[in-house]
């Protein structure tokens, strides 16, 4: 499955279109150092954390996409930064868990 696959699902807003990015697990943190050393590249990370230092974690790990859920919103500056890194970030408005376990379903 790609981020392209994801969005075709229609589940998803786009908050940033980076790479298409083949999607290898679903991650749930919201704790930024865990998060950087227990996600593995590739996987959906999702998340509340809602800021640059989200961008560069998930820069760090690889991460095929972050996924904000819970309506979570990305300030216009971060999200135009995530674009020039070339990071996928789409949103949710329904909670961690559902968010997750929609992706976790499609893979």
């Amino acid at each position: 499955m790609t981020v392209s696959d994801l969005l075709s699902s229609g589940a998803y807003t786009v908050i940033a279109r980076g790479k298409d990015a083949k999607i290898t697990g679903v991650y749930c943190c919201d704790l930024l150092s865990i998060a950087m050393s227990h996600m593995k590249n590739g996987m959906a990370w999702v998340t509340v954390m809602a800021n640059r230092n989200t961008l560069a974690v998930a820069q760090l790990a690889d991460a095929g996409c972050i996924i904000l859920a819970e309506g979570t919103v990305l300030d216009e500056e971060s999200a135009k930064k995530a674009e020039e890194e070339n990071i996928t970030v789409l949103a949710s408005d329904k909670p961690i868990f559902e968010t997750a376990l929609a992706v976790y379903e499609k893979l």
